[in-house]
């Protein structure tokens, strides 16, 4: 499969696993991962003026504004290493989004390949969410369940202090559960009605879910820019 060319979407709500299975297909089909968290992340991290706008929105748990994150995908998809293909995590999230990228791929001469919703139960999505601790020092993301650190609140790889980040935060994180069923939920029947929707289980281990995800590939509609 990883001879073609593949322009691919990843549905789900936060913590259904969207950020690894994208690294796997990147790695996997040789194009980039595009995800809106690292792009807001790095304009944070810089401080420029988008980046402070991002952050009174990240961290009350709300969606970015469309016209912020539309300009930085289409900015991001004119790069060269994004020609051959990609997988966007996290965009779109709206029907103003996802209408914006069809507009980028017709005005590219270009088409997605696939959209792939990853399903998992909100019980289980809030546990994993909420679970998430960050070592402030170094980035490294742990579990307190199921990647926990051998030092209560110590990070293993450079003993920094482990914290929660505010969109971990239970209160914040229902918010974006219930923002993501409002906003994001219905662009499932948006792709369902192109034939290019396949909807996977995220239940399970990481390999076993990228399995589903490349099986539900193989049965996409075959399209031609």
């Amino acid at each position: 499969m990883s001879a073609r060319t593949w322009r691919l979407v990843l549905l789900g709500p936060p913590g259904v696993g969207k950020g690894t299975q994208g690294k796997l297909l990147a790695q996997a089909f040789r194009i980039p991962q595009i995800g809106t968290g690292d792009i807001f992340r790095n304009a944070v991290k810089e401080r420029t003026p988008m980046g402070s706008v991002a952050t009174t929105y990240m961290d009350a748990g709300k969606l970015v504004p469309d016209d912020v994150t539309i300009g930085l995908i289409e900015e991001r998809l004119a790069a060269p290493d994004a020609q051959n293909g990609f997988v966007l995590d996290g965009f779109p999230r709206t029907a103003q989004q996802a209408t914006a990228l069809d507009a980028m791929m017709h005005r590219n001469n270009q088409q997605l390949d696939g959209v792939i919703e990853i399903k998992v139960e909100p019980d289980e999505v809030l546990r994993r969410l909420t679970g998430r601790r960050l070592c402030a020092v170094c980035q490294t993301l742990y579990h307190l369940e199921s990647a926990p650190t051998r030092l209560p609140g110590v990070c293993d790889r450079c003993a920094g202090p482990l914290i929660q980040r505010p969109d971990d935060d239970k209160a914040t994180v229902l918010k974006r559960l219930d923002e993501y069923q409002r906003k994001t939920a219905p662009l499932a029947e948006y792709y369902g009605r192109s034939g290019l929707l396949r909807v996977v289980d995220g239940n399970g281990d990481v390999d076993e879910i990228f399995n589903r995800i490349i099986t539900a590939l193989k049965t996409s509609v075959v399209r031609t820019a």
